[in-house]
């Protein structure tokens, strides 16, 4: 088969023609016969651009094995694929082009009814003197999880940003319920085989009581034929106010407190009702909660109480909640975000891309004299969905915590290494955190720290990883505030993180009713630090380390805490602190119980489940 070449730049003929009768130049091996070349505006050619020179010659064959698309004549199509939002309908975005579909317009009718009959507002005169702030209709398409249209929901919301600080609101922050007390609720009820239920409030910020006074302009297309020079005095939270979530949790609270419920302590957001024969915990995060309880009938009876106060909708088993699927299999149940993967893949055209085998490459170093990115907001907005996504994959945590440092002036290797992150997601978004039936006596945690490991500031990374049983309970990737003269002391403020951590979860487990075996226990793989917790020794390597770090000497000498050293090769909070290469990688990973959902539904026999829970026993 003849090789076809591409087409080649030549300079001017009489260029080659001077060229080869000086230096005797041959260029006839270079171009294929009767090859055309167009002159480019080389900076020795003194011919319009549009020249050609065509030249005959003889190319041998090409002699070397490999076969290139080039010289097979193949062409491989680039492929660009459409956002997920495209395949669906065209959400509106002004209120006036709703007016004409019915479908959207029905959503408008209820949003408003349910405002009326909510007594969200009264109509009053307007004064000068008051603050009317302004409104805005808000359209979404809630979809199921095979990307169906569910319903179409519109949302009247205030514009809270001409709110007045002291005068239309006081408190604004809300509580929501953190990631790792949902995890031991979840790990509680796979390990007693409790009914979980899953609650949806509707319209739950309508139901908060407002304290202060706030004046809101009538919505336009439902305007009061008597009174249309009035204003709306609200009576109830409404969305877009910065009070509402604030709001509607203390009016939530407040009803299931005169139902018996206890607000727990270490985590505000979780409530529990202890009897004489079971335990119902129930976990709220905004107008989302999660209910667990072993008997069926008492959840039945609490949803009942629950719905005559607010208008509940029972979703039954909690197959997605926080945008995290749950499946539950044999022994346990299996945390998985392999959709807002698939949708993270399709938002930025990476789902034909290679996959990655770590999250960074292990010699990875942004320089900092690399060129900024060009899109800042795209880099930002990337890094908080993958930050959202370290909720069931802590292997991504440490090099989502590395990008986050430079969220003020993201560079194109930052945005590199973001990309990268998705590739990696690519090839291992079937994997997910098993939640399996365990020992929940048995809480043990691992701590680490890699020295200096920050190139620009020096300072140190702290890791930690705390198991409940064979579960992963919590863990964390965070650079330490100063820098540390020393690996034992790096490695002595990584215990100090991982204690707090270890003593917030005990409280929270003493609190619904689990008594945790004692002392419990951190690992760490340097003796210098393990030796730095045990005696309550002074010197001069130590002595400017801050007071509020020393506190983990008063716990292990009270013999709550008891601090073990382990080799560096059994450390599993390594991948916390450092990138890694594949095959360390692989093998951290697979420490921190994360596994496939294939390799979990597939497998129904005990011995299975034996041997990997004691992969994990320390």
């Amino acid at each position: 088969m003849q090789d076809v070449l591409p087409t080649v730049l030549v300079p001017h003929a009489t260029s080659l023609a001077s060229i080869g009768s000086s230096s005797s130049l041959q260029t006839t091996h270079l171009l294929s016969p009767s090859v055309t070349a167009p002159i480019a505006d080389a900076p020795f050619s003194t011919a319009a651009p549009s020249s050609t020179v065509t030249i005959d010659a003889a190319a041998p064959p090409s002699r070397h094995p490999m076969v290139t698309r080039t010289r097979d004549g193949t062409r491989r199509p680039r492929i660009l694929l459409s956002l997920m939002a495209r395949s669906l309908p065209p959400v509106p975005t002004f209120y006036r082009s709703t007016l004409s579909i019915p479908t959207w317009k029905a959503a408008m009718d209820a949003e408003y009814q349910a405002l009326l009959s909510n007594r969200t507002w009264s109509l009053v005169p307007p004064h000068p003197s008051q603050n009317v702030i302004g409104y805005q209709w808000i359209f979404k398409l809630k979809t199921r999880p095979d990307n169906t249209i569910e319903h179409h929901k519109a949302c009247l919301v205030t514009q809270g940003f001409y709110q007045r600080p002291g005068l239309n609101f006081q408190e604004t922050y809300s509580l929501v319920i953190k990631p790792a007390t949902v995890r031991l609720v979840l790990t509680v009820a796979a390990s007693r085989g409790w009914a979980l239920r899953q609650l949806d409030v509707r319209n739950a910020f309508l139901h908060g009581d407002l304290s202060e006074t706030v004046y809101m302009k009538q919505p336009p297309g439902y305007i009061d034929a008597r009174f249309p020079h009035h204003v709306c005095r609200l009576q109830k939270s409404l969305y877009g106010l910065r009070q509402a979530p604030r709001a509607w949790f203390d009016c939530f609270s407040i009803v299931l407190l005169s139902l018996g419920f206890t607000q727990s302590q270490s985590d505000t957001s979780l409530f529990y009702l202890h009897t004489t024969t079971s335990t119902i915990l129930l976990l709220v995060y905004v107008d989302d909660m999660l209910l667990v309880e072993p008997d069926c009938h008492k959840l039945d009876a609490l949803v009942a109480a629950l719905s005559s106060r607010f208008a509940l909708k029972d979703l039954g088993f909690p197959s997605h909640f926080l945008n995290v699927r749950l499946e539950s299999f044999v022994q346990g149940l299996f945390l998985s975000q392999a959709h807002y993967i698939e949708q993270l893949l399709q938002k930025y055209n990476l789902s034909e891309c290679r996959p990655a085998k770590t999250a960074l490459s292990s010699k990875f170093q942004p320089s900092l004299d690399a060129p900024l990115t060009d899109n800042p907001t795209e880099f930002r907005e990337l890094i908080g969905s993958l930050q959202y996504l370290t909720m069931t994959r802590p292997d991504n945590a440490f090099s989502v915590n590395q990008l986050s440092q430079f969220l003020h002036s993201p560079t194109t290797e930052h945005a590199c290494a973001a990309k990268r992150i998705l590739c990696y997601l690519k090839g291992t978004s079937t994997i997910g955190l098993p939640l399996l039936e365990t020992d929940l006596t048995r809480l043990t945690t691992y701590a680490d720290a890699d020295w200096v490991g920050c190139p620009a500031t020096r300072r140190s990374t702290t890791g930690y990883a705390v198991f409940l049983g064979s579960t992963l309970l919590s863990w964390q990737s965070k650079k330490q505030p100063t820098v540390s003269r020393s690996s034992t002391e790096t490695e002595y403020r990584a215990l100090a993180y991982a204690a707090a951590e270890i003593i917030w979860i005990s409280s929270l487990c003493r609190e619904i009713g689990l008594s945790l075996r004692r002392p419990l226990i951190i690992c760490c793989d340097n003796i210098g630090a393990t030796y730095l917790a045990s005696n309550p020794i002074q010197h001069n390597r130590t002595k400017h380390v801050t007071i509020d770090y020393h506190f983990i000497r008063e716990q292990v000498r009270c013999g709550d805490l008891v601090v073990k050293f382990v080799p560096t090769k059994e450390q599993r909070a390594d991948i916390f602190t450092k990138n890694l290469n594949g095959r360390s990688f692989t093998h951290q990973r697979t420490t921190l119980m994360l596994r496939p959902e294939h390799e979990i539904a597939g497998s129904e026999n005990q011995s299975y489940y034996s041997a990997l829970i004691m992969e994990t026993i320390p």
